[in-house]
C-alpha cells in the first residue's frame, strides 16, 4: 500500500490562477502570465527561499503551456541522467520544461553539460535554487536563463493556504471535520516563516491528532507549536545574511543587535568554529589596533569554545562579540594591507635597497649588501633617519592609524618619529 503525500503535496496548485502569493510573477501584469499570454517558454532560474512555490510554478508553467515536464534534483542526479533527460526530451513531441531542483547542488561540469542543450532549444530549463545565483550558476548559463525573485509568502498568504487546505474536503484535511481556532491559524502561519509546506505540515500534524469534528484550541496547540524552528540554512543564503547582520551590528557598535544575531546563529545550528573564525577577522578588519586586545580575546575564545563545547560555549561567544561590539574602532590595518597589496600588484618586485640587505656572505659585502645600514638602537631615542621602502616608492604611506583607542597613541608615536627623522 503506498503511503499518502504530504499536505503540502496534495494542495499543490496546478493553475496559475490558483497561486497565492507571487503576485509580481503570476498578476495580470506578471512577468509568467505575460509568457503564457504570448505563449513563450522562457528559461527561468527560480531564486527564493523553501516553500515558496518554485517547484510549483515549474509544473503550471508545464502544464498551461502544454510542455512536456522532465523533472531532476541536483542532490541525487549526474551527467548521466542529464544525458539520459536530453534524450527523452529530443525523442518528445513538441515543447520540453526541464526541471532541476536546487540547481546550485550542481557543479561547473555538470552545468556545462546541460548550457548547450539550453542554446539549442531543445529543452527550457527551470531551475529551482535557494542560493544567489550570482554565486551558486555559471555565467553562461545565467545569461541564457532569466533570474526570477520568488518571495517568502507573508503570514496572510499563508493564512489563506491554511483555510484553502480546512475547507478542500478530498485533497486537504475538510473530511476531519476539524474546526481551528483564527489565533491558532494565524500562529501556524507565523511559525512557517513564510514557508508554505512548512506551515501546512504543522497544520496537517496538529489536524491530525485532534479527532474528526473536534475544534482545534489555543491551548491543545500551544504544546505541540511551543518552539518554532529558526529559520536557518546553515549552507545557503540565510547563514551568510545572518553572520552579516552579526559582523555590521559588531562594526555599527550594537552590542544588543550583535546578540541577537549570534542567539539566531546558535539556534539555527550554526558551527561555533565558523563563528570564532568571523569573531578573529573581525578584530583586525575593524578594530586593529585601536585595542590589540581585541584579537587576543578573539583567538581565546576560539580555543575556549572548542574546549568546552556547548552549550556553555555560548557565554564564551556571548563575551567575545560584546567586548567587539563595544571596542574602539578601526580599520587601518585592513586599509594598510590593501593598500600595499595594490602597490605590490602594481610596481612589482621592487628591488629591495642595498642598506637593508643581509650580509652574510664576503661576497655580498663586496656587492654592497648591509653597507650604511643604521641600527636604531646605536642611536638616541632609538630613532635614524632611514630610507625603508623601494625606491620609486619611497614617500608610499599605508598605514593611516586613527584617532581613536590606542591608535591614537600609534598616531602621536609615529607623529614623534617623523619630527625626530627630520630634526626637529
Amino acid at each position: 500500500m503506498s503511503a499518502t503525500p504530504p499536505l503540502a503535496d496534495r494542495m499543490r496548485p496546478t493553475r496559475l490562477t490558483e497561486v497565492v502569493g507571487q503576485a509580481h510573477l503570476v498578476g495580470e501584469q506578471g512577468l509568467l502570465r505575460a509568457a503564457l499570454d504570448r505563449d513563450r517558454l522562457p528559461s527561468l532560474l527560480l531564486w527564493g527561499p523553501p516553500g515558496c512555490g518554485k517547484t510549483t510554478l515549474a509544473r503550471i508553467l508545464a502544464h498551461e503551456s502544454g510542455a512536456v515536464f522532465l523533472a531532476l534534483s541536483a542532490v541525487l542526479s549526474g551527467i548521466k541522467d542529464l544525458r539520459a533527460a536530453i534524450e527523452r526530451a529530443k525523442l518528445a513531441r513538441g515543447r520540453v520544461l526541464l526541471f532541476v531542483d536546487e540547481i546550485h547542488r550542481w557543479n561547473k561540469a555538470q552545468q556545462d553539460a546541460l548550457l548547450p542543450h539550453v542554446e539549442s532549444g531543445t529543452v527550457a530549463l527551470i531551475g529551482a535554487t535557494t542560493e544567489n545565483p550570482s554565486f551558486s550558476i555559471i555565467a553562461p548559463l545565467r545569461s541564457r536563463a532569466e533570474v526570477v525573485r520568488l518571495l517568502p509568502l507573508d503570514v496572510s498568504e499563508i493564512e489563506a493556504l491554511l483555510a484553502r487546505a480546512l475547507a478542500t474536503p478530498d485533497q486537504g484535511l475538510g473530511h476531519r471535520q476539524v474546526t481551528v481556532a483564527p489565533p491558532v491559524l494565524t500562529r501556524i502561519a507565523e511559525l512557517g516563516g513564510g514557508d508554505a509546506r512548512r506551515a501546512l505540515g504543522l497544520l496537517e500534524r496538529l489536524v491530525e491528532t485532534t479527532d474528526p469534528g473536534e475544534a482545534l484550541t489555543e491551548d491543545a496547540a500551544r504544546e505541540s507549536l511551543a518552539r518554532r524552528d529558526i529559520l536557518y540554512d546553515r549552507a545557503g543564503d540565510e547563514h551568510f545574511n545572518v553572520a552579516s547582520a552579526l559582523i555590521k551590528s559588531m562594526r555599527g557598535s550594537d552590542p544588543d543587535a550583535a546578540l541577537y544575531w549570534l542567539a539566531r546563529m546558535l539556534e539555527g545550528g550554526e558551527d561555533v568554529v565558523f563563528i570564532a573564525r568571523r569573531l578573529m577577522i573581525f578584530a583586525s578588519e575593524d578594530i586593529g589596533n585601536a585595542d590589540p586586545r581585541a584579537l587576543s580575546l578573539a583567538a581565546s575564545a576560539s580555543h575556549a569554545v572548542q574546549v568546552i563545547g556547548m552549550p556553555e560555549g555560548r557565554i564564551v561567544l556571548g563575551q567575545a562579540v560584546t567586548y567587539l561590539a563595544t571596542a574602539p574602532k578601526s580599520n587601518a590595518a585592513y586599509v594598510g594591507i590593501r593598500r600595499a597589496l595594490a602597490e605590490v600588484s602594481q610596481s612589482g618586485p621592487l628591488p629591495v635597497p642595498l642598506h637593508l640587505r643581509n650580509a652574510s656572505t664576503r661576497l655580498m659585502k663586496s656587492e654592497g649588501y648591509g653597507e650604511g645600514y643604521l641600527y636604531p638602537h646605536d642611536h638616541p631615542d632609538r630613532v635614524v633617519s632611514q630610507q625603508y621602502l623601494p625606491e620609486g616608492v619611497r614617500q608610499s604611506r599605508y598605514y593611516e592609524p586613527g584617532p581613536f583607542g590606542h591608535e591614537k597613541t600609534i598616531a602621536e608615536r609615529m607623529a614623534w618619529w617623523a619630527r625626530k627623522r627630520r630634526g626637529d
